[in-house]
């Protein structure tokens, strides 16, 4: 039966009602059509771009164009690099993760685990003697250095400081006053081999403690989350950060102060900033937060990183798509396949789910996000015999 012909059984005044109702949908059906017509489309990056489907008459496509304002995860699609018959062992990077120690020894495992699965060659892990047999036997992938507890730590860390491309420095390492001692100087050697730094978890803990460690030294990002940031920036500035300023300012405030250092600072959206510009990642992700997260991204930032500071060693200022620095764009595609990691994970396991359920997901979310550029088919030859 039609909708018309039930309301013949009914009174007059329900046939009236329902067609204002029709009408009313129909004229916000058109209002909305209207209205996005002339919006921007957001994308997954959280940046914005103009709906091309909706383009003026005038629109002149084969004209050049200056350059463009474009996407940062466009930006790191393009320093990822290819894997070809002529790379070695080691040349997609070698991060180091220093931290670890009897209480903490998923942390320095998630970091390590997670820069390999995202496409690092070698990972190490620089830690206490009592976390080494533990941390070894969640993964026979990863080298155990059981030093960060010794009175030779710095020097038998500095040993393999020339062969680590990037250094993740604070997973699992704890707030032990010798330790946090053997790390500074550890960071010092660091700095004076120009490497690559990303400081997390405890190792924030330690530069709040002691900011000139790290003021001035602009191959460093550091990730904090709500509360590590507002104690950094306390620490500096001796007052919380304002409510009604919006974060990316306090977060561009506390990057200039630390002398250009990046800053990640992870929350419902994650705000990256360098002193000089700011992106903002939203990429969806899940409400779940387990404990764990961070250390993932921490990881994963190592390898981008390195993959960065390599393209951007290349690339003029001209081939680049966009001015952004290389630390600006590490951080972002480690918070972009994090933040997928989290969304593939948790449609699965729902509120059961772990970092070690978002390990599996690397694969498929940086499918998702960068997908391998399809390169010409080697020609196999077949011998054949008489």
């Amino acid at each position: 039966m039609s909708v018309l012909a039930s309301y013949k059984c009914g009174s007059l005044g329900s046939l009236i009602s329902y067609v204002a109702r029709r009408h009313s949908r129909f004229a916000e059906v058109v209002k909305f059509r209207f209205v996005m017509s002339g919006r921007r489309s957001t994308f997954a990056g959280g940046e914005t771009q103009p709906n091309n489907r909706f383009r003026s008459a005038t629109d002149a496509s084969h004209i050049k164009a200056p350059k463009r304002q474009c996407s940062c995860l466009e930006v790191v699609r393009e320093t990822i690099p290819a894997l070809v018959n002529s790379s070695h062992k080691g040349h997609l990077g070698r991060i180091g993760i220093i931290g670890g120690c009897q209480e903490y020894t998923g942390a320095p495992y998630f970091a390590a685990i997670s820069a390999l699965k995202a496409g690092a060659d070698l990972s190490h892990v620089f830690c206490t003697s009592d976390a080494s047999v533990v941390i070894k036997s969640y993964s026979p992938e990863l080298i155990v250095h059981p030093v960060l507890d010794r009175k030779t730590a710095v020097k038998e860390v500095k040993d393999w400081l020339p062969r680590l491309h990037c250094i993740v420095v604070g997973p699992g390492m704890g707030r032990n006053p010798t330790i946090i001692e053997n790390v500074k100087g550890v960071l010092e050697l660091a700095k004076e081999q120009q490497k690559l730094l990303v400081i997390d978890a405890d190792g924030l803990y330690m530069v709040t403690s002691y900011p000139d460690i790290i003021k001035n030294y602009t191959k460093a990002i550091l990730t904090p989350n709500a509360m590590e940031f507002t104690r950094l920036y306390s620490t500096l500035f001796g007052r919380e950060p304002d409510p009604s300023i919006d974060c990316s300012s306090h977060v561009t405030q506390l990057c200039r102060e630390l002398g250009g250092v990046t800053i990640c600072r992870k929350g419902q959206e994650d705000i990256i900033a360098d002193g000089k510009d700011v992106v903002n990642c939203r990429t969806e992700g899940s409400n779940r937060r387990c404990g764990g997260q961070g250390d993932l991204l921490s990881g994963s930032m190592g390898v981008f990183f390195h993959w960065t500071d390599m393209a951007f060693k290349k690339m003029s200022k001209e081939e680049r798509a966009c001015s952004y620095g290389r630390s600006l764009v590490a951080a972002y595609g480690a918070c972009a396949l994090t933040r997928t990691c989290n969304r593939l994970a948790f449609a699965k396991y729902r509120r059961n789910m772990t970092t070690t359920d978002m390990i599996p997901e690397i694969h498929d979310a940086f499918e998702l996000l960068f997908p391998e550029k399809k390169l010409d088919e080697p020609v196999i030859r077949q011998e054949h015999t008489v």
